[in-house]
């Protein structure tokens, strides 16, 4: 057993993720490679992948990889900074807790008096960013920046070349250049913008479209294997990644409608439970043999494929696999079934068609039949596919191409986290005494996108929550945020010494801005004259900081990154005491550790 609050505010653990992490951070940084057990070989510059393909045992380093990767999932950004952040921090608590510690009758060693200081410092410190940090960013980090449109999505789609002075495409272009290099920077965010502007909605806030386009984005994406990034582009229409198990239409140009099954088309003998008795006192009953089972069933499977075709409908998606009698009697029918379509596939196309799937076809009426403009086979790559889009609602998909299986996933990974990034961009920072309790924007898995109800299912939040900050404020890239709020920090801790009961503010306040100071350190790291350069403009006159532009980047996605730092901070310090155990729970752990890079998505960067 050993005390945990006094080796987390020691930065050992974190120390070597954070070392790991330096490799690939800032605009010098490199790739990481990645050695399977298999011996496939992936590159990546992505943070969450980095900390996630590493085997931890060390239960503080699971705990802030774990702490990373909720961080990443709500913010699609910011990965690295975390950690940055998270060990500079460690280091000034133990060095304060080291110095402001003295063994009293409360504590019977010095090491426990530091761990009780160091609590209390992090305790002290998640108070003040809930409660100060947001006016701080508001007076003294918001004027130096400025706020993107969404216009911009609309103008960018409407032009044949890439513009490179829009707010958008420079948020965008520094988001994926530390993601997936400079190669394809300009490309990537050229096609976010082109596939944000298709999914753009009448009278509705952006932060829908990007929730929306955020929550069905697995489905909302074709990787293919085998052709140049350049090769990826939009096409119209919902793809479902599954093939026709029976033949397609003859004609795809004509509007033609489908129905959404949940469960078996064909009748079910038999429940669980249920007795079949087939004979009766040693004779066969002639209602009762099988052969008036078999037949009740093919008249029942004949009588739902009928009307069906009363209905017109002439589509199956089915999120099972139907049984051989089915597809042969669809097929006379002149019926194109799919089967095995997924759950998200499904859910969207319900959305998108303002229709509700159904389980037993013997119910169906005309509202859960959708008109579809076409529906046709697409061969990409080695595979195909079907296509279909619907009339009320012009849908398109993404198609992501790259030579390989692995640089396809990176592609994707970066694109639904850039799409996470602007939504969470979009999203008023709120006064600071209803921080713990936001009102997040609601999932739209489970509303209806069909004519009216795109007015009703808003993102929405408490009437008592006032912003202090308008939705998409940004800023420069290249530590200026840091940088800002460092001087901020400093101007407010000596505000607050001069009354004497404020004095803890000013210490709390001084660590969190020298803490800070480290990103654009490490960000200048190859050259110092320009780490200096920085903090003399910043500490200037306010034009100066124009000059320190290395592209944007959000404030709300830095501001919700202090606060998660802080938080994993005192959670860190917390833990009075580690218990190693040699368990099934202790053996399943670390399995799970060590395959959960292979499943993950790229869910941050920083």
């Amino acid at each position: 057993m050993q005390s945990s609050a006094a080796s987390a505010s020691n930065p050992g653990a974190v120390g070597v993720l954070e070392a790991v992490i330096l490799r690939s951070f800032g605009p010098e940084g490199g790739q990481v490679l990645f050695t399977r057990d298999t011996g496939q070989v992936l590159l990546s510059r992505s943070g969450t992948r980095i900390l996630t393909a590493l085997h931890l045992e060390h239960p503080f380093a699971r705990m802030v990889v774990e702490c990373v990767w909720k961080h990443s999932s709500a913010t699609g950004d910011g990965s690295k900074t975390f950690i940055l952040l998270l060990a500079s921090l460690l280091r000034l608590i133990h060095a304060a807790a080291s110095k402001g510690s003295n063994v009293s009758h409360s504590y019977s060693s010095t090491k426990a008096a530091e761990a009780a200081t160091a609590r209390h410092l992090a305790d002290k410190l998640l108070a003040f960013g809930l409660k100060e940090l947001d006016e701080l960013i508001a007076t003294g980090v918001v004027p130096y920046g400025g706020c993107i449109s969404w216009e911009d999505f609309t103008v960018e789609a409407q032009t044949s070349s890439l513009t490179n002075n829009l707010c958008v495409q420079k948020l965008l272009r520094s988001f994926f250049h530390t993601r997936c290099g400079y190669t394809h920077c300009d490309f990537s965010s050229h096609l976010t913008c082109e596939l944000l502007s298709h999914w753009n909605f009448k009278n509705q806030l952006p932060s829908f479209s990007l929730q929306l386009v955020s929550d069905y984005f697995p489905a909302l994406h074709t990787p293919v294997s085998g052709f140049p990034v350049r090769s990826s582009r939009l096409i119209e229409g919902q793809v479902i990644h599954r093939d026709f198990a029976t033949p397609p239409l003859k004609t795809d140009h004509q509007p033609v409608k489908a129905v959404v099954l949940t469960g078996s088309l064909q009748p079910t003998l038999l429940s669980t439970g249920d007795v079949l008795e087939l004979g009766y006192r040693g004779r066969m009953k002639e209602e009762r043999s099988i052969l008036h089972f078999s037949s009740w069933m093919e008249s029942s499977l004949q009588g739902v494929i009928a009307k069906l075709q009363t209905l017109g409908v002439c589509v199956l998606l089915s999120a099972v696999k139907q049984s051989a009698a089915v597809l042969a009697l669809a097929t006379q029918a002149e019926m194109c079934l799919v089967e095995c379509v997924s759950e998200d596939e499904l859910s969207l196309f319900s959305q998108l068609s303002g229709t509700t799937p159904i389980w037993d076809c013997s119910m169906i009426e005309s509202e859960h039949v959708a008109t579809l403009a076409f529906c046709r086979p697409i061969q990409l790559g080695a595979h195909r596919y079907k296509k279909h889009t619907s009339i009320t609602i012009k849908p398109c998909s993404l198609i992501i191409c790259a030579p390989g299986e692995g640089q396809i996933e990176q592609y994707a990974c970066a694109l639904q986290d850039a799409i996470r990034m602007l939504l969470r961009t979009w999203e008023p920072m709120l006064a600071a005494a209803t921080t713990t309790s936001k009102s997040t924007l609601q999932s739209h898995k489970g509303a209806s996108l069909h004519t009216d109800s795109l007015t009703e299912q808003t993102p929405y939040r408490s009437i008592a929550i006032q912003p202090i900050q308008k939705p998409g404020c940004v800023l420069s890239a290249g530590g200026l945020f840091e940088l800002l709020l460092h001087y901020a920090l400093l101007q407010h801790g000596h505000s607050c010494s001069v009354s004497p009961d404020l004095n803890i503010d000013a210490s709390v306040s001084q660590l969190l801005a020298n803490a800070l100071l480290s990103v654009p350190q490490k960000i200048y790291s190859h050259s110092p004259h320009h780490f200096l350069e920085s903090q003399r403009r910043v500490e200037g006159p306010l034009g100066d900081v124009s000059e320190l532009d290395l592209g944007l980047e959000s404030v709300s996605c830095k501001y919700q990154l202090l606060l998660a730092v802080l938080q994993c901070v005192a959670s860190l310090l917390k833990v009075d005491a580690v218990l190693p155990t040699h368990t099934a729970l202790h053996t399943q752990s670390r399995r799970l550790a060590r395959t959960s890079w292979e499943d993950t998505e790229d869910e941050g960067e920083g």
